[in-house]
């Protein structure tokens, strides 16, 4: 099994330069408050729209004081027509005013941490211990999710299973970018709906576990 991961990752890596990876605008951040918020920012949204809505806003603030001298209508302005913008906005702001009150305006680099910030969920938590920490971390999305079950790699119900699946097979070097790869992979190929298998790089490696059609 490790063999083959280690395969699959090396085969993603020259299908998906670095530069192509969907979180690669995050991952450039290496600030953890600015790859935390753009990671709210991003969830329900396409890349290309959380990339200008997270410039837009930075251009306004960098850091958690500069962020609670903003307006909530500011603040909604610059982020729009990210999902759930004005939800967000509120979120961005709660947790600006933590970081100030209660972690002396540093982002946590755990995860019980990290998971106590209103709108962080596990994925988030681990973008941010990874991308802006560079500690390990497996990110588990729906794309991570769907195409490491579809591998055969885990069999699991959810991504939190999936998370703790991967971290006993996965070796350590792979976690960082592993999410990039499968979230790049299943956008363009390995779609959740009669994926792309004719010219899947990864194809040999594959077990179709629920893939009842696919081109």
């Amino acid at each position: 099994m490790p063999v083959e991961i280690g395969k699959i990752v090396q085969v993603l890596k020259e299908q998906y330069p670095e530069e192509t990876l969907a979180l690669t605008d995050i991952s450039k951040r290496r600030d953890p408050f600015l790859v935390l918020i753009s990671c709210l920012l991003s969830i329900r949204t396409k890349d290309e729209v959380t990339a200008i809505a997270s410039k837009r806003l930075f251009g306004l603030a960098k850091t958690p004081e500069e962020m609670l001298c903003l307006k909530k209508e500011e603040i909604e302005s610059a982020i729009y027509p990210v999902g759930f913008y004005r939800r967000k906005a509120d979120q961005i702001l709660d947790i600006s005013r933590l970081l100030v009150d209660e972690y002396a305006s540093h982002v946590p680099n755990t995860m019980d941490e990290l998971l106590k910030f209103k709108g962080v969920g596990r994925k988030t938590a681990n973008i941010v211990i990874t991308l802006g920490y560079n500690k390990p971390g497996i990110a588990v999305d729906t794309h991570v999710h769907r195409i490491s079950n579809r591998l055969g790699l885990v069999e699991t119900k959810n991504p939190y299973q999936t998370e703790s699946a991967l971290r006993k097979i996965l070796p350590e070097r792979y976690w960082i970018p592993f999410n990039g790869l499968l979230v790049m992979h299943g956008k363009t190929i390995c779609t959740p709906v009669s994926p792309r298998c004719s010219i899947c790089p990864i194809n040999e490696y594959c077990a179709k576990v629920g893939v009842t059609r696919f081109r």
